[in-house]
């Protein structure tokens, strides 16, 4: 691990007026130290992506497709070294970075395909009165400086999810990385400068979000934000940004309904799974659980048996489950948040302790709708169960949320999912399996709080282009 990490700007490494120590979430070992960006080096950095910005939109689509495909290649033959950097930094389990960065490789190859399907339309207009004889199409072109922020959980592939759409469509690109997580975005910076991507057309510098977020979103080079965080950032960089293209995604409270007549050996390890991988700290974590009254002590029970089972330890070990969440503050307002819970009512029927940045894995029952645990996204290892009587009952409360991102719904009934689907008031509902799934070339966004716009590599892709209609008159008359 080097000593210190400088800022990528215009191609080179510059240095930083001040750098700040990053520490192992789970261990407090100082990794290293990084470059702390100032609203000049921002203003700097969307400079240098612009006038890369000037060439690069001439780039042809095979020449893009083939840098992304390169970083997707560069990435998988050295994946064991950037999964530990992943550990490091954000304390994910071994294991689950390597799954992260194998998503990651997959999803600049998806970025790579995508630069070469920029497919227009064709537009019908004679359908129209006055539309005889003239012949109309759509194109799509690259908007320009594109500024991304992104967040700790998934510090390699949702980067991937802003960055490949990005240079896929032509466009340049300024990252500010999360505070926690900078080295995954600073290694990237290397990984394309190897594969063949010119000077200026990735910059990358972390910092505090209040210190770059007003140059990153008013400079008037920029074209595009696009945001994950929380719902109050992304309010602010809403109003920041005017009439800018946005795209926010911002955290979800995902439910996930167990109907009756379900097999419960089927569904046992992926609730698990769901509510706990990562530590809850993914946005689509299974945070509220609705089981049918008829299977819903034998599905507690063995629930709460299997997250007991999970392994507390190390994030380099092998068979580690659960870790230290990605800081002290995050620890303090998760147990601030547990312990109004069961002021309020919930009883915990398991986990609740906490070693030293370690919350372990905590199911609640009895719980207060009016609780935070209830309201807000958790973020964290905590998961609250509810019977229900009717799925009625079960999609009223599911929708009983500020946010809309994923849902779930595990059924034996092709009518009830339907039904579920169609009334569950989320940007994404998953039949048969947990709101937790995702695949990286999927639409992926949420409604209400949850966000506008939708990632997943094709749609945000299109989402970093404008559209133009062409029309011509074919004859003199």
């Amino acid at each position: 691990m080097r000593q210190k990490w400088q800022l990528w700007i215009g191609g080179k490494w510059r240095e930083a007026k001040t750098y700040e120590p990053l520490y192992n979430p789970h261990t407090n070992e100082q990794l290293t130290e990084i470059g702390q960006a100032e609203p000049a080096d921002a203003v700097e950095a969307i400079v240098e992506a612009h006038t890369a910005f000037q060439k690069f939109r001439e780039y042809p689509a095979h020449r893009r497709a083939k840098i992304l495909a390169r970083a997707a290649t560069i990435m998988e033959e050295r994946s064991e070294e950037y999964a530990k950097i992943i550990s490091l930094e954000s304390a994910k389990t071994i294991r689950n970075a390597r799954e992260e960065i194998n998503r990651t490789v997959q999803t600049y190859r998806f970025a790579a395909e995508a630069a070469k399907s920029n497919y227009g339309t064709q537009i019908p207009m004679d359908a129209a009165e006055g539309g005889e004889k003239r012949f109309g199409f759509t194109t799509r072109t690259p908007i320009g400086v594109v500024t991304a922020i992104t967040p700790f959980n998934f510090p390699f592939n949702l980067v991937a999810h802003k960055v490949g759409p990005a240079i896929a469509a032509g466009n340049s690109i300024v990252l500010k990385p999360a505070e926690q997580t900078p080295i995954s975005a600073l290694v990237l910076a290397e990984i394309f400068k190897e594969a063949g991507l010119p000077e200026g057309v990735l910059n990358v510098i972390p910092g505090k979000g209040d210190v770059l977020s007003e140059a990153l979103t008013t400079h008037p080079h920029v074209k595009k934000v696009t945001f994950t965080g929380s719902v109050e950032v992304g309010h602010l960089i809403q109003q920041q940004a005017g009439f800018r293209k946005l795209t926010l995604e911002l955290g979800s409270n995902s439910p996930f309904i167990i109907d009756e007549g379900v097999n419960i050996d089927k569904v046992i390890e992926r609730s698990v799974l769901g509510a706990f991988s990562n530590n809850g700290q993914v946005c689509i974590s299974i945070q509220r659980i609705y089981v049918h009254q008829s299977l819903y002590q034998q599905f507690l029970e063995r629930f709460v048996s299997r997250t007991k089972q999970l392994v507390v330890g190390s994030p380099l070990d092998e068979d580690t489950n659960i870790t230290a969440v990605i800081s002290k503050k995050s620890l303090d307002r998760l147990q601030s948040w547990l312990h109004e819970a069961v002021q309020e009512g919930a009883t915990i029927e398991c986990g609740g302790n906490v070693e030293g940045n370690v919350l372990y894995p905590t199911v609640l029952t009895n719980v207060n709708r009016d609780s935070k645990v209830f309201r807000f996204e958790v973020f964290g290892p905590i998961v609250c169960v509810f019977p229900f009587a009717t799925l009625d009952e079960a999609i009223k409360d599911a929708n009983d949320s500020r946010y809309g991102l994923n849902s779930g719904v595990m059924t034996p009934s092709i009518e009830r999912a339907f039904y579920a689907a169609e009334r569950l008031e989320t940007g994404g509902v998953v039949i048969n399996d947990i709101p937790t799934y995702r695949i990286d070339n999927m639409p992926y966004g949420g409604w209400k709080d949850s966000g506008v716009g939708r990632e997943g590599v094709k749609y945000a892709m299109e989402e970093m282009m404008e559209q133009k209609f062409i029309s011509f008159k074919i004859g003199d008359e």
